[in-house]
């Protein structure tokens, strides 16, 4: 379209570009170019203004219909299957030869993970996956974290601009499973829950640090549970786990939604106590963090905290597996390196 106006022609030849229309979209109508157009529109001689004017609608009008015709040939776009192993658009014939499925095995943490499952399982537990986007409220506030508590600090979170977070432990589904599980305690039957899921932390990644692993949350909740409950239960999982006899020490440690709180740590069960570069020669392990659930993360899932006590535990499904197969880099489990891989087909 030919404007009379240079200012406007000048800014037309460069706005109207279908590269600029593509990546600006209807943006583009709140551009810098348009608006000091419509700032020399209050300058100019008033026998001018009424055209010039016209010519600033004009090109907006141009603008318009461009991004119009360019979102309809974007609907009109064949959809595409992205997890399909080939072009489904292409002949057969230029497909890739695909490799047979027998040439492939299971990741060794989801065969761990199915191991440590089926021992909850058998000792009572159910299990609910956890989630790989939340919220605030089930990240923090429903554990105790209140808004401003310096605790938060503790936990570098990935979030999205909206709020949402990408779970850091698997702790975000506590708060649901108390919820749900009170009915249990209604029918005087025991909360007992396992979470596993994906979590993921702002780390610096070395070879025991990962920013994105696995972990495992339990949670058991009746009339009369105690920090002893606690540690049997933890240890005949790890011995069943290990097959073999497991020392256990907690240590203190803090958790805004466990009182009291401990870092649970376990004898080497590859040097027993003796000293290895697993254990960094100390002969102790430090595996992940437990306690007796706080009265307050209790209430805020209407159970009553005079009546009902209980545990929660967390640890690292990654690191467990490690020790258990003499893994020396966390990063193996996520390289896809298939001479690693292929030693647990």
């Amino acid at each position: 379209m030919n404007y009379k106006f240079p200012q406007i022609q000048e800014v037309a030849s460069r706005l109207t570009d279908p590269e600029i229309i593509k990546h600006q979209g209807k943006t583009i109508l709140r551009s810098p170019e348009l608006g000091k157009l419509f700032a020399h529109l209050k300058e100019m001689d008033s026998k001018d203004r009424a055209e010039f004017g016209q010519e600033i609608n004009q090109l907006k009008t141009e603008l318009l219909n461009m991004i119009d015709n360019q979102e309809d040939e974007l609907t009109v776009l064949d959809p595409i299957d992205v997890t399909a192993p080939v072009d489904i658009n292409v002949s057969s014939e230029k497909h890739p030869k695909l490799l047979s499925s027998s040439n492939g095995s299971r990741h060794p943490l989801m065969t761990e993970m199915d191991n440590i499952l089926d021992i909850f399982y058998r000792m009572g537990f159910s299990s609910l996956e956890s989630r790989q986007i939340d919220d605030d409220f089930h990240m923090f506030e429903s554990l105790n974290f209140p808004k401003g508590h310096p605790a938060r600090d503790d936990y570098d979170t990935f979030m999205t601009t909206e709020g949402l977070i990408a779970p850091a432990h698997t702790s975000t589904m506590q708060n649901r499973v108390l919820i749900e599980g009170k009915k249990l305690l209604d029918s005087n039957l025991p909360i007992a829950t396992v979470l596993p899921g994906r979590v993921f932390r702002n780390e610096d990644v070395d070879a025991r640090h990962g920013h994105t692993f696995y972990q495992i949350e339990g949670i058991y909740v009746d009339k009369g549970i105690n920090t002893g409950n606690l540690i049997s239960t933890f240890k005949t999982f790890l011995e069943e786990y290990y097959k073999q006899d497991m020392e256990i020490i907690l240590q203190p440690f803090y958790f805004p939604f466990t009182e009291p709180s401990f870092e649970f740590v376990l004898s080497c069960p590859f040097c027993q106590k003796q000293g290895c570069n697993v254990c960094s020669y100390s002969g102790w392990i430090e595996l992940g963090g437990c306690g007796m659930i706080h009265p307050k993360v209790l209430k805020m899932a209407g159970i009553e905290s005079d009546i009902y006590t209980g545990f929660a535990w967390g640890f690292g499904v990654d690191r467990l597996v490690m020790m258990k197969h003499g893994i020396e880099d966390i990063r193996h489990f996520m390289a896809g390196k298939l001479e690693f891989l292929r030693q647990f087909s």
